[in-house]
């Protein structure tokens, strides 16, 4: 079996996250070339493409789409175009929550429209906002903003200045973020495999590792297990089940649970904290999905 393993040309020298899990996929006697996703490579010679880390594909979004679109016609593409083509505008997460799975509140600002956020702010009744583009990751373009005099003036331009060129989304700033941090559950095949919870730095909400923020090793409540299988139910049903998928949460101080992110394109893994068993999980099922959707 001979893969490739899309990464990008730019990757920091300090990801080491997925070397663990490389030397399970050469246990397995599985060949595999980490490559950037825009090299002059004939893409058809390997079995399949794993994305990893294409972490530049955000800004280059519709360079990375057509690449998309054509390596999935030399080769399978993990995880399928139809799901990453899903996965790539946060839109989706409207549609979970129209199938029932919890997301913060949210109100979509989509490009072109025009918005008054302090009216927004005061049908909802929330002290504090956070407005994040639909397609992005990094925290990139993201504002948290109080509601008053100042705060609604810098969201407004915000707004103003990116709706013209792009779809938004605004939210209640769940300021437990800063403390408790982000947590997630990964999953490979549909099966749960370990977790983790990122925690800004003091006075930060930006939980990427980027910013400083720090990671630990995490085990899912029984409501975050619930809300992450159904929104990769919904995937399943909808497409296929993800090779690969990690599910984001967001905690309300009262104890809510939010689903804030389902990142099925290249999301960190953290390999760190799941141990061995978590890579022999992941190695296992690429190989199973590739056998299973080849034909002969």
């Amino acid at each position: 079996m001979n893969i490739a393993i899309a990464s990008c040309q730019n990757l920091p020298d300090w990801e080491k996250d997925d070397i663990p899990f490389f030397q399970e996929l050469a246990a397995l006697n599985v060949n595999y070339e980490v490559l950037p996703w825009d090299s002059d490579t004939d893409w058809s010679r390997f079995d399949a493409c794993l994305l990893r880390t294409t972490w530049d594909y955000q800004e280059r979004i519709e360079e990375f789409m057509a690449w998309i679109n054509q390596v999935s016609t030399q080769t399978m593409l993990l995880n399928s175009k139809s799901i990453v083509v899903w996965n790539s505008h946060k839109r989706y997460l409207q549609e979970l929550q129209e199938a029932g799975v919890t997301i913060a509140p949210s109100e979509w600002l989509l490009q072109g429209g025009t918005y008054d956020v302090e009216q927004l702010m005061e049908q909802h009744g929330w002290k504090q906002g956070f407005i994040k583009p639909l397609i992005g990751a990094n925290a990139r373009e993201c504002l948290p903003f109080d509601n008053d005099e100042e705060g609604i003036r810098k969201a407004q331009q915000h707004i103003d200045r990116l709706t013209p060129k792009e779809d938004l989304v605004l939210q209640p700033y769940l300021s437990n973020v800063e403390s408790f941090g982000e947590t997630s559950g990964i999953f490979f095949a549909g099966q749960y495999s370990h977790g983790t919870r990122k925690v800004p730095v003091e006075g930060d909400f930006r939980v990427q590792d980027d910013y400083g923020a720090s990671d630990f090793i995490y085990q899912l409540s029984q409501d975050e297990l619930r809300l992450a299988k159904e929104a990769i139910t919904y995937v399943a049903d909808k497409f296929e089940m993800p090779l690969y998928a990690r599910v984001d949460f967001l905690h309300h101080k009262y104890g809510a649970v939010f689903v804030n992110e389902l990142e099925l394109i290249e999301p960190s893994l953290f390999f760190r904290h799941g141990g061995p068993e978590s890579c022999q999980l992941f190695a296992k099922a690429l190989v199973n999905h590739i056998n299973t959707n080849t034909h002969p």
